[in-house]
């Protein structure tokens, strides 16, 4: 075939030396069976290339026949990222806290653009407190929230592009937190740990918002290298 003979006479690509296999070939023609269907082939055409198809004896061979079609195109998705840990990292948390949020018998709220440490415990006895992180700065790629409400609410919010674990309980009370996976494998990790005794703890991703700057290592070192000029 004129198709043919004219790609193997430039030069094969790396690889397309080797034989093929029978799935190789259901491939192609699964490809040229959709492009018959999309009217990029006529009957001529199509008849004609599943009949090399099945004569062809290489991968390069076979490769020949779909490239002018957009599915030899296709860039294969690459594997999915492995889900953040359920735990965090031994040693990566401090025992004490970097900021307490307390509320007994009022209210106390931490939100806006203002910068998260390692370890944050919340305690809100016949009270609420509500962490929103979803406009935080992120210096720390794992971050737990140690949560604890007596007859009273925490409530937690994250961005939607973070990992979200869950590793606290309930004793009368609520403790719900919806897991989350971000596809970025560098992101934070947000784990929310404690206990809801006659009041309830409530971590979710607050959809629509996203970490701007993951670490926000980049404008540091340039802040800092522009201080030493």
């Amino acid at each position: 075939m004129d198709l043919q003979k004219s790609d193997l006479q430039q030069g094969a690509p790396v690889g397309s030396e080797l034989r093929a296999s029978d799935a190789e070939r259901d491939r192609i023609a699964d490809i040229l069976r959709d492009a018959l269907a999309e009217g990029r082939l006529t009957a001529d055409e199509h008849a004609e290339r599943v009949e090399g198809v099945l004569s062809a004896k290489t991968v390069g061979e076979l490769e020949v026949f779909i490239r002018d079609l957009p599915a030899a195109h296709r860039q294969v998705p690459g594997p999915s990222p492995a889900p953040a840990p359920y735990r965090p990292t031994a040693g990566a948390i401090p025992v004490d806290p970097d900021d307490n949020v307390v509320a007994i018998f009022s209210s106390a709220v931490r939100k806006g653009r203002w910068r998260t440490g390692r370890r944050i415990h919340a305690y809100a006895v016949f009270g609420s407190v509500e962490i929103d992180l979803s406009e935080a700065l992120f210096d720390h790629q794992q971050i737990v929230i140690k949560s604890f409400a007596l007859f009273g609410s925490v409530e937690i919010r994250v961005p939607e592009n973070v990992s979200l674990r869950g590793m606290g309980g309930g004793v009368l009370g609520s403790f719900e937190v919806d897991a989350l996976d971000s596809n970025d494998a560098q992101a934070p990790v947000v784990y929310v740990d404690g206990w809801a005794v006659l009041g309830s703890v409530e971590a979710r991703p607050r959809r629509g918002k996203v970490v701007a700057d993951i670490l926000d290592r980049v404008q540091r070192k340039v802040d800092k290298s522009l201080r030493k000029l």
